[in-house]
């Protein structure tokens, strides 16, 4: 009985159509605008906006041409070592004296470049074919580092010219002095055996190493250049570390991929 006296009474008052009515708050007005705004803004930055993305992968700093594996032509005995290591040689250069039957033959260096491994010692039996130096390629003490990164080859499409990568280096504490910067050089669409990387480098526990996870695309990357810092590169930090570089390095690198736009992800 109460609602139905309600009712009546409600039919019997007046359709008060003179006074506004009040369709939203200025509180909800507010909210309205503000995701209004919102989402024009994500719809814009949707179409021309774009997301970097990076992918990790180890490195190692060397000498743009890397390194060979110098093998003896003859088997025999050695009767001397005519090269230390860490000594730098030119083309043709005695490494070792191995006495045959035919008498002595000299083992000479390929190309110029710094011995970083000696395998073979005085009153070693060695075979033909057999490894007894590992030398860098590098003819000059100025000549400049690179960084080569053996990226998953599934991200070698990815990865666009001039990319900016940073590099942690293992020797360098990246806490105090940063990561170091440079730039991709040039991409090897082909991928990397564990041979092909043990010949470039010249050590078999590095061809292994980088391909345990299968085979990897060289990333060859050109440091950036400094001349306020005493490495001669340019780190995050404002001096990086204060000492020097060496070859045979290795580090941890980050490559920054392709921008990719977002509208893709929605799109199928």
């Amino acid at each position: 009985m109460q609602f139905r006296q309600q009712a009546l009474a409600k039919l019997q008052s007046p359709e008060e159509l003179d006074l506004p009515v009040r369709f939203a708050r200025p509180q909800g007005w507010l909210t309205l605008s503000v995701t209004v705004v919102v989402m024009a803004a994500a719809s814009v930055w949707a179409v021309t906006g774009s997301v970097a993305s990076t992918v990790g992968a180890p490195a190692i700093l060397t000498y743009g041409q890397g390194s060979y594996i110098l093998q003896s032509p003859v088997a025999g005995q050695v009767t001397a070592v005519l090269a230390e290591q860490g000594e730098r040689l030119p083309a043709n250069s005695p490494v070792l004296k191995v006495r045959t039957a035919e008498g002595d033959t000299i083992v000479r260096t390929v190309a110029a470049g710094r011995v970083t491994a000696l395998a073979a010692t005085i009153g070693q039996i060695i075979s033909t074919g057999a490894n007894v130096a590992a030398v860098e390629k590098v003819a000059r003490a100025e000549d400049p580092l690179y960084a080569t990164v053996y990226v998953p080859a599934e991200n070698a499409a990815s990865i666009p010219a001039d990319a900016v990568v940073d590099l942690t280096v293992q020797s360098v504490p990246a806490q105090e002095y940063g990561v170091l910067r440079g730039h991709v050089k040039s991409v090897d669409r082909s991928a990397q055996s564990a041979q092909s990387i043990t010949s470039f480098l010249g050590d078999s526990q590095l061809g292994e190493q980088f391909t345990k996870d299968g085979r990897p695309v060289a990333v060859l990357v050109k440091l950036d250049k400094s001349p306020d810092t005493k490495s001669g590169y340019r780190w995050s930090s404002a001096d990086g570390p204060p000492f020097s570089l060496t070859s045979m390095t290795m580090a941890d690198a980050s490559v920054r991929l392709a921008d990719q736009r977002p509208v893709d992800w929605l799109l199928p």
